[in-house]
């Protein structure tokens, strides 16, 4: 955890360097506060589905119940909208992605497991989970699996390229900036189970070996933040598309297109 934890809060200092910035944060808990209280940040919201919550858990901050596939927010309503290891709790979690876009006005940070080749080597022999249920377990067999529920979530890792295609998909006006960033933290799973003495041992072992794998290869490491910036649509329209300032929407640019294709041709989509 002290692993996961540095690398949230070096990720956020990089990403998000203004402490006034607005900042919602989705399927959040005390990690999360903890963060951004560190960090110095004073305007943020936690958001999440946990019914247990009490007025004040989240104090100095504001906490609201809030489903992270359907968010009750206005489309840029924050600055900035986070998320730390949740996104794999949805059982939509490409919606919350785009609810998260969509809320925010400056840029959206998200923290998630990479699909890597090495992490399918560590679900094959059972070394890290691919189903959640140590999360439901752990909290009273009640809560901590898909969208908060005691049934356990399947645990969905990301790539670079799945992030670009949700979000370009949604948003196909302009060309947006991704950053990413990896980290490492040793699987845990092996630690919980009952009968997991000889894997506790193996990843110990393997440790070494590890460390100078992900060195050369960066993005086989377990832990991946993706950074997307918002762009002003108005200003960064590819430019095939125009702002129609009278009807307020933006259109197609006839006059590129009579330069790009044959005119009175027409050509059948893909």
């Amino acid at each position: 955890m002290e692993k996961r934890e540095a690398f949230y809060e070096k990720v956020v200092r990089l990403r998000i360097p203004d402490k006034e910035a607005s900042i919602l944060i989705c399927g959040g808990g005390k990690l999360d506060k903890r963060t951004f209280v560190n960090l110095g940040f004073r305007n943020v919201t936690i958001s999440n589905l946990d019914t247990r919550v009490e007025e004040g858990d989240y104090f100095p901050f504001k906490w609201k119940f809030e489903n992270a596939e359907a968010l009750s927010y206005e489309d840029g309503s924050f600055d900035y909208v986070v998320i730390h290891a949740a996104i794999h709790h949805a059982s939509s979690p490409h919606r919350v992605l785009l609810e998260m876009y969509r809320v925010a006005r400056r840029g959206m940070l998200a923290f998630e497991s990479r699909d890597s080749a090495l992490m399918h080597c560590l679900e094959r022999f059972q070394l890290t989970q691919v189903y959640e249920h140590a999360a439901v377990y752990y909290n009273d067999c009640k809560y901590g699996g898909v969208n908060n529920t005691e049934v356990p979530n399947f645990v969905f890792r990301w790539t670079e390229r799945e992030v670009e295609k949700t979000i370009q998909s949604y948003a196909p006006y302009c060309r947006h900036t991704f950053k990413y960033e990896y980290g490492t933290a040793f699987p845990c799973t092996p630690g919980l189970e009952a009968k997991g003495a000889l894997k506790r041992i193996f990843v110990i072992l393997m440790r070494p070996l590890y460390w100078l794998f992900t060195k050369i290869f960066v993005k086989q490491q377990n832990l991946f933040a993706f950074y997307v910036a918002k762009p002003s649509m108005r200003d960064t329209l590819f430019p095939w598309l125009v702002f129609d300032q009278q009807e307020q929407r933006i259109r197609f640019n006839k006059q590129w297109g009579d330069q790009k294709y044959k005119n009175g041709r027409v050509a059948e989509s893909d």
